[in-house]
């Protein structure tokens, strides 16, 4: 604990230190017009290679957007504006952060309709990898809301902040918002979206919690008064209790799914033995489970499947078997 103490109290803010922390995030009067210019076009590039990435299930495509995207700032900026209860830039932070989640969207929608091929939503790794979050996203979430405020707070350690953006990520989920709502995939875009609301929330309510424990407020000789902060900050702890509840419910749900699958893999492996045939995938989704199995000859009996599965699951569920034949070679 006093090692804690030790560390909070060495990289504590100083005077000088605020000027140069504000400048990093908040952008006023000459600067102002400027930096829209910069964050509009950086956000639309981001924008259109994470799109173009999560099209064509590329991994680097979206890595590349990630660093790039610069919509973390503003939110961070909404985190300290709150911290040293200046409403005002608070508010300010905050629009910035909703005009660019709604441009976002606005343009992955438009690059998924423009798009003249076919995206899997069944395959498609970007897409599954953002749109069912879990309760750990939130834990990897706050940790990573609390590295960026840290990494911005002191000089010596930024280049760390690449990592962040990497860790914490903001623009591909809500490209994937775009994108599903474009192909009419309403519950992808809701979970797309849950990812990023949880990311959101994580680094104003971590983010904050770090610049409070630094001192900001105090370096920066300002006395909050009356219940704007308090009140914001209540708000935001809310927002992640709630976010909360679907993110169990979906964790829940894919522990189950992944029990079932592991199950009906072993237990369609026993039914095809001794048999051509071979079982080469299973997924389930709650209680809807398909098996794909390939091979030549004679099947056992459905009925024997569906009540090892019965038997084993101690559950209902609705069984679909894809058979893909295959040939048999016999050498002469």
């Amino acid at each position: 604990m006093g090692t804690l103490s030790d560390m909070l109290r060495e990289n504590r803010f100083t005077p000088e230190d605020v000027p140069r922390f504000e400048a990093k995030l908040f952008f006023e009067g000459a600067r102002r017009r400027r930096y829209y210019e910069q964050f509009g076009m950086l956000l639309l590039l981001a924008t259109i290679i994470a799109s173009a990435g999560i099209i064509g299930d590329s991994t680097a495509a979206v890595i590349g957007a990630m660093i790039i995207a610069p919509l973390m700032t503003p939110i961070m900026a909404t985190a300290t504006a709150l911290v040293t209860g200046n409403m005002r830039r608070a508010g300010r932070s905050l629009l910035l952060v909703v005009v660019g989640v709604l441009g976002v969207i606005g343009v992955s929608w438009l690059l998924g309709m423009l798009y003249t091929g076919v995206v899997s939503f069944s395959s498609n790794s970007q897409i599954l990898g953002r749109i069912s979050p879990r309760m750990i996203d939130l834990i990897a979430a706050l940790a990573s809301g609390a590295a960026g405020a840290f990494c911005m707070a002191r000089e010596d350690i930024s280049d760390s902040l690449p990592g962040v953006a990497i860790a914490i990520s903001l623009v591909p989920p809500l490209c994937v918002v775009g994108i599903s709502l474009q192909a009419g995939q309403w519950a992808a875009a809701e979970g797309a979206f849950l990812l990023f609301l949880t990311n959101f929330l994580s680094i104003l309510l971590a983010g904050g919690g770090v610049l409070a424990l630094l001192g900001l407020s105090a370096a920066a000789m300002v006395k909050v008064t009356g219940s704007a902060r308090r009140n914001a900050f209540i708000v935001i702890i809310i927002s992640v209790l709630l976010v909360m509840v679907p993110l169990s419910i979906t964790g829940t749900r894919l522990t189950q799914d992944a029990l079932t699958e592991n199950t009906t893999q072993a237990v369609a492996i026993r039914w095809t033995a001794g048999t051509g045939y071979e079982v080469r995938s299973v997924d389930a989704n709650l209680d809807q489970v398909t098996v794909l199995i390939t091979g030549h000859g004679a099947l056992p009996a459905f009925s024997d499947l569906e009540m090892g599965l019965r038997a084993a699951l101690q559950r209902s569920v609705s069984v679909t078997l894809d058979v893909m034949p295959s040939e048999k070679f016999t050498s002469h």
